[in-house]
């Protein structure tokens, strides 16, 4: 039973930082710091996201190999400004490789 009040909890929150967003005057979204916030902020978490998947496996930090070659043929495609489709299908085509040829 707590665990379904946490979840009500959370999802209250987001709702009201939701809300707090849509009633937030412009006046404060046109601030520069505000807007450099929010330009930046997507971009840390979608870092630490792909950084906790490659590197963390049942809790515990780990290296795989495949995982990281894989997210180095991902930051090559980019570097190289290839379509977000390409980066995904360069970053699981050397993933693979890797997989296959350790076996």
């Amino acid at each position: 039973m707590t665990l379904w009040w946490a979840i009500a909890l959370v999802c209250a929150g987001c709702y009201a930082l939701k809300l707090a967003g849509l009633a937030a005057p412009r006046a404060v979204l046109d601030h520069p710091k505000v807007r450099r916030f929010a330009e930046l902020v997507p971009v840390a978490l979608l870092a630490a996201l792909i950084a906790v998947q490659v590197f963390t496996q049942e809790g515990g930090l780990t290296f795989d190999a495949a995982r990281t070659a894989g997210l180095g043929a991902g930051i090559v495609a980019l570097l190289l400004r290839a379509p977000f489709l390409v980066v995904l299908a360069a970053a699981a085509a050397m993933t693979a490789l890797v997989r296959f040829l350790l076996g």
